[in-house]
């Protein structure tokens, strides 16, 4: 096997507007918009970071994410941001519409909560209190 550092895996959201969702992120999440392409609107792609998290925003004219949370009642998530300190997070944003599930604990021992973009995307928050 060829040795390689892996750092990170990065999920992708494919979104009809990549500068509305990436400022949805910063404005409502705190994330921080890293690097977009080209630099001017309407961008193709832009990357939101907050701390070690990141999620990549790519452009397809007119998409829209299909629900499928009816054909999986156990849960349908597109990206798990593990993290320390979820409980604190959670306060800023318990009261949001955007929140899906509630901060609770897991049989498995993690705290988490879901929030659902407005691309349709469920963003889990999970780790310890």
């Amino acid at each position: 096997m060829i040795p390689i550092a892996t750092r990170s895996a990065v999920p992708t959201f494919l979104v009809p507007n990549v500068a509305r969702s990436a400022r949805w992120y910063a404005e409502q999440l705190g994330f921080e918009v890293a690097g977009t392409f080209p630099k001017q609107e309407p961008w193709a792609y832009a990357s939101v970071q907050r701390g070690g998290a990141e999620i990549m925003l790519l452009a397809l004219a007119g998409y829209e994410k299909p629900d499928l949370r009816a054909r999986r009642p156990e849960g349908l998530w597109d990206a798990y941001v593990r993290a320390s300190g979820v409980a604190r997070f959670w306060e800023t944003v318990r009261e949001r519409p955007f929140v899906q599930m509630p901060l609770r604990q897991q049989p498995y021992g993690d705290w988490e909560f879901e929030m659902r973009d407005p691309d349709g995307y469920v963003v889990v928050f999970g780790g310890d209190r």
